[in-house]
């Protein structure tokens, strides 16, 4: 058994052969001693047959075809599947791309730069973190690297008032000009208004409102499945769902409230594009996104409110943290009181 030093690694790496196939990897230690120890017990799982690795680790790419099928027909939502995807087509343009599984270190990781927001670079660690522990499950590698995630922080935009009115007005110009159709149109209205007024997550919950679920008497819809078992709630509606829901189902008792032909589910299943367009029609920020109604809603309840509980429940939040966020209203009480007091007087005064 040999221990070796590469030039771009600090740590010790084993080499040994066993029944004709070889072992090789890095032991995670920089002490001569402790590597030595380390390499010493990865033979021992080889004797024991605890350690039965392939000669030669396969390479990002080639992996990644095996990963991706596995995507394909693993048990995922959707979105998810389509997450692993870009995560992807990002690691795809890297030098990691181009390394062996078991090359691969949190080292490597942390010197790829990814263009974007935190979250852009989170959707390629997190696939890599993902591809690497299925390698380790398919045992085509020992261990996965430990790969940190970045920070990311919750938005900040809302899709409030003015934002909803510049929406619906692109809207409008977008059918005057031939753009869109008039039934598209009132889609995207309805989907805004709905995002603002029920606080529901777009594609877990939103588009998939049924008929049945709506209780017009007690003016509430069931959630009954979603993101989290919490999710599972009464939401309340109110004038404007009412009256734009009654519009939409008409006489209709049951089905989709946003039935689609196009999609295999039989239900709309997004409206992104239609809110890019708007959005760029109305000039507004890219961060702004159709996610952000459900940020108002939260905002708009607890400023009202002031009842976390309510926010919580009706938002299907189980981490107090997480309906946190929404009581930075309450900033204006400590504007007011720094006010009263005069220690914010005019310059000059």
């Amino acid at each position: 058994m040999e221990l070796l030093r590469k030039k771009k690694s600090k740590f010790y790496w084993y080499d040994f052969t066993v029944g004709g196939r070889r072992y090789r990897g890095s032991t995670k230690e920089s002490n001569r001693n402790r590597a030595g120890s380390i390499a010493a017990i990865k033979l021992a799982q080889v004797m024991e047959g605890k350690y039965p690795l392939p000669r030669k680790a396969p390479g990002l790419i080639e992996f990644a075809e095996r990963f991706l099928e596995w995507v394909k027909g693993a048990k995922l939502e959707s979105k998810s599947r389509t997450y692993y995807r870009d995560g992807w087509r990002l690691l795809a343009a890297t030098p990691l791309a181009g390394m062996r599984l078991d090359q691969i270190t949190a080292e490597d990781v942390d010197r790829i730069n990814f263009a974007g927001a935190a979250a852009n670079t989170n959707c390629a660690l997190r696939t890599l973190r993902r591809m690497l522990h299925k390698a380790e499950e398919w045992k085509l590698v020992h261990s996965a690297a430990k790969i940190k995630l970045l920070k990311e922080y919750g938005r900040n935009l809302r899709l409030d008032d003015e934002a909803e009115e510049k929406l619906l007005s692109a809207a409008e110009k977008l059918v005057e000009s031939g753009d869109w159709k008039p039934r598209q149109k009132l889609l995207f209205r309805d989907i805004v208004m709905l995002m603002r007024d029920t606080g529901m997550r777009n594609e877990r919950e939103l588009y998939r409102v049924r008929i049945e679920n709506i209780n017009w008497k007690d003016k509430i819809i069931l959630v009954p499945d979603s993101k989290t078992p919490d999710g599972r709630r009464m939401v309340p509606m109110s004038d404007r769902v009412i009256s734009l829901l009654r519009a939409r189902c008409g006489a209709r008792r049951e089905g989709w409230v946003f039935p689609s032909k196009r999609s295999r589910s039989g239900h709309l299943t997004t409206v992104a594009k239609r809110f890019r367009e708007a959005r760029t029609k109305a000039g507004l920020p890219e961060a702004l996104v159709l996610y952000c109604g459900r940020h108002d809603y939260g905002t708009r309840v607890m400023k009202e409110t002031g009842n976390l509980a309510a926010v919580m429940k009706t938002m299907g939040h189980k981490d107090v943290k997480t309906a946190m966020q929404y009581q930075h209203p309450e900033l204006e009480i400590v504007r007011a009181a720094l006010n009263q007091t005069g220690s914010a007087t005019e310059p000059g005064a």
